[in-house]
């Protein structure tokens, strides 16, 4: 069973996620802003982050950044859920995060994603290993 930690402020959507990514067999860990998941990262060390683009003190760029700036957090894979992105643009990419989903996002897509992540595992982030140079493109 995976452990994917969700960062998301939106408290519908985190309990819309909670319960989808639960379903799916994952534990499950919710932080409402980009400082407290970092903090749990750290402390919990996730085998996914799910992370909303627009938070409170840390948004989720910046919380891509220190992820992977920590040695211990730096290969975990993170996707990035938001609907204030547009199809090609990378900065997610550049910033570090393996898969960029817009919302709203078909469930069986993000189960799929976040799937494809935890089988993955903790990867570089340049190169094959990481989708990390492509555009947003669903």
């Amino acid at each position: 069973m995976a452990v994917v930690l969700i960062a998301e402020d939106d408290e519908d959507i985190a309990l819309i996620l909670t319960r989808l990514l639960k379903r799916a067999g994952n534990t499950v860990l919710r932080a409402p802003d980009g400082q407290a998941a970092l903090e749990m990262a750290v402390k919990h060390r996730p085998d996914v982050v799910l992370t909303d683009l627009g938070m409170p003190r840390m948004d989720g760029i910046e919380l891509t950044r220190a992820i992977r700036e920590d040695p211990h957090l730096s290969d975990t894979p993170i996707a990035m859920l938001s609907g204030h992105l547009h199809p090609g643009d990378t900065t997610p990419y550049a910033a570090g995060v393996c898969a960029v989903l817009l919302k709203p996002c078909p469930n069986d897509k993000l189960r799929a994603v976040v799937q494809d992540l935890v089988d993955r595992g903790g990867h570089g982030h340049t190169g094959a290993d990481c989708p990390a140079n492509s555009p947003v493109t669903a």
